[in-house]
């Protein structure tokens, strides 16, 4: 009796399990080296920068190029940092975060229980869109956010990022909303609920996981965003990304590398900041259904 926890002592330490471990030190190594860098690169004076030693710590650490990323780092002609188009990114995430999800908890409500007429066709298109890229929608859109007066403002913006997101988040809504039991659809309707009421009272208190995924994708999505940031925003809402590729890319006097990188850093910092703290809530929002369907 006492042989058998000893057995499951040692199976613990199988050669395929120390493969297994041995790959992921090196998986985390590998990802975690280049944030190594960046943060110390970041601390050091750029009299220690030129001497070498990529990988040393900072002999004096410094705060100064964190304070000249943010404040007084030459974007172009500009020489403001990168702190305004922090609130240039969040200005146009926290709307396009919240439009493109509430339509998309709608369309997938609407498909699941309702199946309009056509809705598989126009399903169809949304999953066509889903897989169109980004660089052949770019001149359409100039076009049509001209023509309504949006070019370069922050409702033009938030309006292409909503349009980009609605494909994948239909889908994520639709398999989420197809995995709940239609008895509890059904039981609504006999109980006089109209489209609005089932769907806000009903289907939204339950789709809190979904919505957190959807959140934590398009977030992400949309502070990481270069190049409809580029075309889109107009000057006066340039986004932290484009500023980060000014900084970065500015040929006038010398290049501090450790400015570069502590703007990198500061850049990041957002979506760093979310994997980290809702990264359980996005697993528990995939494991509840995003994939099903």
């Amino acid at each position: 009796m006492r042989s058998a926890p000893r057995r499951a002592g040692r199976a613990r330490f199988t050669p395929a399990r120390l493969g297994i471990y041995a790959f992921l030190i090196c998986a985390a190594l590998f990802f975690l080296l280049p944030l190594y860098v960046m943060l110390v690169t970041s601390f050091k004076p750029i009299e220690q920068i030129r001497l070498g030693g990529i990988f040393s710590l900072p002999l004096e650490p410094t705060l100064e190029p964190w304070r000249q990323a943010w404040s007084s780092a030459c974007t172009g002609v500009d020489c403001g940092g990168i702190g305004g188009g922090f609130y240039n990114s969040l200005a146009i995430a926290l709307p396009a975060t919240v439009l493109p999800i509430f339509l998309g908890a709608l369309n997938g409500y609407a498909l699941s229980f309702w199946r309009p007429r056509g809705a598989g066709l126009l399903f169809g298109a949304l999953m066509v869109g889903a897989f169109i890229p980004v660089q052949v929608m770019i001149y359409p859109l100039v076009r049509v956010t001209a023509t309504l007066g949006l070019f370069s403002s922050l409702p033009g913006i938030v309006l292409v990022h909503t349009i980009f997101a609605m494909p994948v988040l239909t889908l994520l809504f639709r398999n989420y909303y197809a995995g709940i039991p239609r008895e509890l659809f059904q039981a609504a309707r006999i109980d006089g609920g109209g489209f609005w009421r089932i769907f806000v009272q009903l289907m939204l208190p339950m789709s809190v996981p979904i919505i957190v995924v959807a959140a934590i994708m398009q977030v992400t999505g949309v502070w990481n965003d270069y190049i409809l940031g580029l075309v889109f925003a107009g000057r006066d809402y340039v986004p932290m990304t484009v500023q980060l590729n000014n900084v970065i890319n500015t040929t006038t006097g010398t290049r501090l590398y450790n400015v570069n990188m502590a703007a990198t850093i500061l850049t990041s910092l957002v979506p760093l900041a979310i994997y980290f703290i809702s990264g359980r809530w996005f697993v528990r929002g995939i494991a509840a259904g995003a994939v099903k369907g």
